[in-house]
């Protein structure tokens, strides 16, 4: 079987160059190392331990930084981090510099990976959240490298995704090593789908161990008190956004003016950089006023600010007082809610938060998450926060205490983790 998923992905290998020609029309970077991902570049010189850990984008490696801070105290190891897309490669470059060796991930084709496992000569492979290869995890186990799957989560509709192909992901999910599981429910249908329970961990979510510096709560501060014209507004982020979203999010702001809120002012983010124009002329065209982050300025009668930097989520997050996690008005399946949280922010969602249901379960039963459906909830949910800020400190104390009372899973990862070095 796993020779038939060969065949096949070789013979797309020409559709995959297309595909990538295509995603270099609106995001050029595509465009760029196209050697890497065919495991084409200089070999890694290390005499160390190479651990490879692969960070699909910029969220699972945001996910991860804490964990590569961890493996970079011990003087024994070398990082080989790889990921998929260029701004994932961007934030790792910004977050790590030189200090690790960072290419795209290689193909998920045999010889490929034999020369990607050559040239890095990892003793141990960490795949972040759900990015799982049948041959890349059938090279690890016939170089007999560890591949540890960590701060893993399955959806039911993944699930079922998985199910469709058993012949391909049962055999897959019984050569990985370890699986470390977020929680019960993901780790039973990982069980369900081929993963063998003695190789499962329930460990929690890392993306729990969170840590904001004095730094980033200064520079949050003093953003918030400019874009806030000293607490004249209130701000109201809506992060992660994607296509189709920001046209309800849009609608949703245009009501609360029509019901004169006056003081509140949208803070947009959309989840993937190609967007940022399309988002910007939306806006405009919406008769809004709009200033950029990229540009540092606004004017004092700016209605919305557009996140149209890499890497400043969490500062935003900071500045804000009211946060909307996005994919979910769409069906996504949502993105990470522990961010905010963190800042202590109520939170809002549409229902589409499959990706993360257990967290938006826990935030919603302690009172901190309220999911909205429609451009008119979602109107209707901010305008109440945006003049109760009594409402705002309960919902956010809330969301923090969720936040804190989960901390833990990266110490576990790292015990486990260690076990294989």
């Amino acid at each position: 079987m796993r020779f038939v998923y060969t065949l096949i992905f070789y013979c797309a290998v020409p559709f995959i160059l297309l595909r990538l020609l295509w995603r270099a029309i609106a995001a050029p970077a595509y465009a760029k190392r196209w050697s890497e991902r065919f495991a084409f570049f200089a070999p890694l010189a290390a005499e160390k331990k190479v651990v490879w850990l692969h960070t699909v984008s910029v969220g699972e490696f945001i996910a991860a930084l804490p964990l590569i801070r961890q493996l970079q105290m011990r003087d024994d190891l070398q990082l080989v981090v790889t990921t998929t897309t260029p701004t994932g490669s961007e934030r790792v470059h910004a977050s790590l510099g030189e200090s690790v060796f960072h290419v795209y991930a290689p193909y998920d084709l045999p010889d490929v990976l034999a020369r990607f496992i050559q040239r890095v000569k990892p003793s141990v492979l960490l795949i972040m959240e759900t990015e799982l290869w049948p041959n890349t995890i059938a090279a690890c186990k016939k170089n007999n490298i560890p591949a540890l799957l960590i701060n893993g989560r399955m959806s039911e509709k993944s699930a079922r995704g998985y199910e469709k192909f058993s012949g391909l992901t049962r055999p897959m999910l019984q050569s990985l090593t370890k699986a470390l599981v977020q929680n019960k429910v993901d780790a039973a249908r990982f069980n369900r789908i081929g993963l063998p329970a003695i190789n499962t961990e329930v460990t929690g979510s890392i993306k729990f161990d969170l840590t904001i510096s004095d730094d980033l709560r200064a520079r949050a501060a003093e953003l918030k008190r400019e874009w806030s014209q000293d607490e004249k507004y209130v701000l109201w982020i809506a992060a992660s956004t994607h296509q189709g979203e920001d046209e309800i999010i849009l609608d949703a702001f245009s009501q609360l003016k029509q019901k004169s809120v006056s003081n509140l002012r949208l803070i947009l983010v959309p989840r993937h950089p190609e967007r940022f124009n399309s988002v910007a002329n939306l806006c405009v065209n919406r008769g809004h006023v709009l200033a950029r982050r990229s540009e540092k300025t606004f004017a004092h009668n700016t209605e919305i600010i557009l996140g149209d930097t890499m890497g400043e989520l969490l500062l935003m997050f900071g500045a804000s007082d009211i946060a909307f996690v996005g994919g979910s008005l769409v069906p996504n399946g949502g993105h990470n809610f522990i961010e905010p949280a963190a800042w202590a922010l109520p939170l809002l969602s549409g229902p589409h938060v499959f990706n993360f249901a257990e967290v938006a379960k826990l935030l919603t039963e302690a009172g901190a998450l309220q999911l909205v459906p429609s451009s008119s909830e979602l109107a209707t949910a901010v305008k109440f926060l945006a003049e109760d800020e009594r409402e705002r400190q309960k919902r956010g104390n809330s969301a923090l205490q969720v936040a804190n009372e989960n901390r833990g899973a990266l110490a576990k990862s790292i015990g486990i983790i260690e076990q294989f070095l």
